[in-house]
């Protein structure tokens, strides 16, 4: 059974037990996620009507980084020169149950 989970503006397809790294929700220790999509086997749950009972649940394991972006802008012949670096924040969640309802 899998599940297509809408968080972060992303979708992720998730299955019970798996890690991912989502943009931060909080400091809530469990979350309830909304499906987009629901299979089990040769069943597929698509409609609003068929997933208003379904969830998702997931356990908050912490916080993470992605990787370091490293930008650099330049302009010719005036000594203008910018560097930056990002590094964007992610909350890691691991998926502890998929339910139809």
């Amino acid at each position: 059974m899998y599940a297509v989970i809408r968080t972060g503006g992303k979708q992720h397809r998730v299955e019970k037990g798996q890690t991912l790294n989502v943009e931060l929700v909080g400091d809530d220790d469990k979350l309830e996620l909304k499906p987009v999509l629901l299979v089990d086997g040769d069943t597929v749950l698509a409609k609003p009507s068929e997933l208003a009972k379904a969830t998702v649940t997931a356990k908050v394991l912490g916080e993470t980084k992605g990787p370091k972006i490293n930008g650099f802008t330049y302009k010719n012949k005036s000594n203008n020169r910018k560097r930056w670096g990002h590094r964007q924040r992610y909350s890691m969640i691991e998926i502890t149950g998929i339910s139809k309802g």
